[in-house]
């Protein structure tokens, strides 16, 4: 079953493939006890939390030198089969998974340069101004935030305000003080957002403007440090945000994410109120200050200040 993995070279402007498999597999393997996986535990002093390198192996069913060299980073020629049997012995969730295969074998993007430019078609931005008291918006890789529309503008602020680069989730949660203000549970917020990076960065590990994302932010933000260091990933498609705007107060909002047909890097998110509850009538309210705002043409920031 074990087939020698290859060390292979990153180009220049990538984040570091070798490293970021190596770590995600160490923190992978940290987390687990032995009486997680049914192995027994006889006590002894460990040296470092978590399974040993022999103990990953026994249960994946390689040598423990090929794992030691896989968590070195030494992945480039591992099989679908020895990936998927690691994956079962470390527990991983499917999106784990997913971005254990993307480290270890990662794809080629021709048709689709790594640093290109995003651009949301014409007829999406038509679509969310139809979308009248539904705060939506489209985001795509490196959480640009790409069109929005007014209401999306009203609860979260106005993003044409700011230029075009600062126009990400990613630095408007790190690096700016009132969406601290604005998200109750800011540290969940945060947290989805690094999760999400970590999984674009296995797909997408040559991606200079990726890179300069994370550098930027790891030099910035001490939390954005603490939360990438940790190495976890997962996708979240819908939920609930808790948030305190400064003109209608708490605002408890159901979110939906959806890929978009053509372009999986991008993703249409709306957000609604349960009806009839306060929080409805809240956005009822801020829709109809920001129809009033834009017919006397001062615009409808009535969101945090971004």
């Amino acid at each position: 079953m074990d087939q020698q993995p290859d060390p292979v070279q990153e180009p220049a402007g990538a984040l570091d493939r070798r490293a970021e498999l190596s770590e995600f597999l160490r923190t992978r393997r940290a987390r687990l006890k032995p009486e997680d996986v049914g192995l027994p535990d006889f006590g002894r002093h460990r040296r470092v939390p978590g399974l040993r390198r022999e103990e990953l192996a026994q249960l994946a069913g390689v040598s423990v030198a090929y794992y030691t060299r896989l968590e070195q980073g030494n992945g480039r020629n591992v099989s679908a089969e020895v990936l998927d049997s690691i994956a079962r012995a470390l527990r991983l969730t499917d999106a784990e998974h997913a971005h254990l295969t993307h480290l270890a074998k990662p794809k080629q993007h021709k048709k689709k340069p790594a640093g290109r430019s995003q651009q949301a078609r014409a007829t999406l931005q038509q679509l969310l101004d139809t979308m009248d008291g539904v705060p939506a918006y489209v985001v795509g890789r490196r959480a640009e935030i790409l069109v929005w529309n007014r209401m999306a503008a009203a609860v979260f602020g106005d993003w044409a305000e700011l230029p075009v680069q600062e126009r990400n989730w990613a630095r408007l949660v790190f690096l700016r003080p009132a969406y601290r203000e604005l998200f109750i549970d800011w540290e969940q917020k945060a947290i989805d957002i690094v999760c999400a990076l970590r999984m674009e960065a296995g797909c997408y590990p040559d991606d200079p403007r990726l890179s300069a994302l994370v550098g930027e932010l790891s030099v910035k933000s001490e939390d954005f440090r603490r939360l990438w260091a940790t190495h976890d990933v997962k996708e979240k498609s819908h939920g609930l945000k808790h948030l305190r705007h400064p003109l209608v107060g708490e605002l408890f909002l159901q979110f939906e994410s959806f890929r978009l047909a053509g372009d999986g890097d991008q993703g249409l998110v709306t957000y609604h109120a349960e009806p009839g509850s306060a929080s409805a009538e809240a956005l009822r309210l801020l829709a109809s200050w920001g129809a009033d705002a834009t017919r006397s043409g001062t615009g409808a920031s009535s969101a945090p200040s971004a």
